[in-house]
């Protein structure tokens, strides 16, 4: 306990959600978009065009900065997928005093350069992250904060254009994992409900009944077909159904995506059902403008749809509830560190992820707040000894005390004595670059940071 960083148990919420068969829904989803495609071409130019120019592009140019992560992998592909809750229009019904877009499914598909393998994984909406500061669409700069991820969507969202809200969230996103995102796509809830009536519904099977007013869904338990708004507050419901967490979600979401997958496989054979599939699933697509189009986003499909169904993997960062960090919040997650940064620098290598690896690192973890931490400053720079304290506290760590190092050094690095190495790696794991050494003269219960001029406060996660 204190001191000694107490290693505890991930609760079962934070696990990565395990997925039994869902490890084949993205090759199905890609058969189903191939299958279609190839439907639209031998219907007609015409009805290939008129599906062509429903795909809304999102002119990212000079929105993401410079500022961005090293692409380590020429090849490889990194898609940012977002699940848009809109609240313009039809949508505006779904939400309360919310004006802005957001982000209400979010995840990240790798496709590496060998195109043999492919991971995807989710973000919970309800992830403390740090939200760059990006420009809203109103002339106005948003400042950098903490805040769940999903605000990152409504802040570039504020003028209503997607590609605005788009640029904030992969700005996010990458600052937050080291991945550089190569495409984004952005799907509405219209777009999704259209593509479920043009199936005549899909078939779900709760355990218990859904009564969920935030979702606008009563539904009782059993098996039976959902469409319109019921299919829509099936994969949004969250506070009525099991724990009432955004892990449950994403797991219901995932399955519900498969059922829709083989039922379109199977059910869309006649031309009005595919071109009202189709209809409703390009409407309400948003990509950026090297994807906005069929032949793009067929290629894409081929692609995956040729990866083994076994080398297919979902996960979710590895996660716990932030609350054990700091008592107060009980409403969101932190990413489980060391676990979450060596996904994303796996990711970022273009190596594959061993899932069960993963999962096996992720039941032991130790919570921020049960490392202690020692910073002294080795800038030469007045204050930044406390400047980095107080980041480190607002993530959860508990600050020991601060100070001055003997002597001005370039390299951050982390002292501990024996026994603290997997605090350390904790630590570290949040400042890029920062290096850990085990050391017999270090200050005993502490790991003792020594701040360099190589540190960007920036690049603290």
């Amino acid at each position: 306990m204190g001191g000694t960083g107490q290693r505890r148990r991930a609760p079962a919420g934070s696990r990565p959600t395990r997925l039994t068969r869902r490890g084949r829904i993205l090759a199905r989803v890609a058969g189903a978009v191939a299958v279609l495609i190839l439907g639209v071409a031998g219907v007609g130019a015409w009805i290939y065009q008129d599906l062509d120019d429903n795909i809304n592009a999102a002119d990212l140019d000079n929105k993401l900065g410079g500022d961005r992560p090293a692409n380590l992998s020429p090849g490889s592909k990194n898609i940012l997928v977002v699940g848009s809750d809109s609240r313009d229009g039809a949508n505006a019904k779904y939400g309360k005093d919310l004006t802005t877009m957001q982000s209400d499914t979010l995840m990240v598909m790798h496709v590496p350069a060998n195109r043999k393998w492919a991971t995807v994984v989710s973000f919970p909406r309800d992830s403390w992250v740090r939200i760059s500061a990006c420009d809203k669409g109103d002339g106005v700069t948003s400042a950098r904060h903490h805040a769940k991820i999903n605000e990152a969507f409504a802040i570039g969202g504020t003028s209503g254009k997607v590609a605005e809200a788009a640029a904030c969230t992969i700005k996010t996103v990458e600052a937050d994992t080291g991945l550089r995102i190569d495409h984004f796509m952005s799907v509405d809830f219209q777009g999704f409900k259209g593509m479920v009536n043009a199936l005549d519904g899909i078939k779900v099977c709760p355990e218990q009944a859904i009564h969920d007013e935030k979702a606008r869904l009563d539904l009782e338990a059993g098996c039976q077909t959902v469409k319109d708004e019921e299919a829509l507050g099936y994969v949004r419901a969250r506070y009525s159904v099991g724990d009432g967490s955004d892990i449950g979600r994403i797991g219901r979401q995932q399955e519900f995506m498969e059922a829709l997958a083989e039922k379109a496989q199977s059910k869309l054979t006649s031309p009005k059902a595919l071109y009202d599939f189709l209809q409703s699933a390009t409407k309400s697509l948003t990509t950026d403008e090297d994807l906005a189009g069929i032949k793009p986003l067929y290629s894409l499909a081929s692609e995956v749809k040729g990866i083994p169904s076994q080398r297919l993997t979902f996960l979710t960062v590895p996660n716990y509830p932030r609350e054990a960090d700091v008592a107060t919040d009980k409403a969101n997650i932190v990413w489980q560190y060391p676990q979450a940064a060596d996904l994303f620098t796996s990711l970022a290598q273009d190596k594959e992820v061993n899932k069960k690896e993963l999962q096996a690192d992720a039941q032991d973890l130790i919570y921020a707040s049960r490392v202690r931490v020692q910073v002294l400053n080795g800038t030469g720079v007045t204050g930044r000894a406390a400047t980095v304290a107080g980041m480190l506290r607002e993530a959860g760590f508990s600050v020991a005390g601060t100070g001055n190092a003997p002597e001005t050094t370039r390299t951050t690095t982390a002292t501990y004595p024996q026994g603290l190495d997997e605090q350390a790696k904790v630590l570290t794991s949040r400042l890029p670059g920062a290096r850990a050494t085990q050391r017999p003269d270090a200050a005993a219960g502490v790991v003792t940071l020594v701040v360099g001029t190589d540190l960007d406060l920036d690049d603290i996660r």
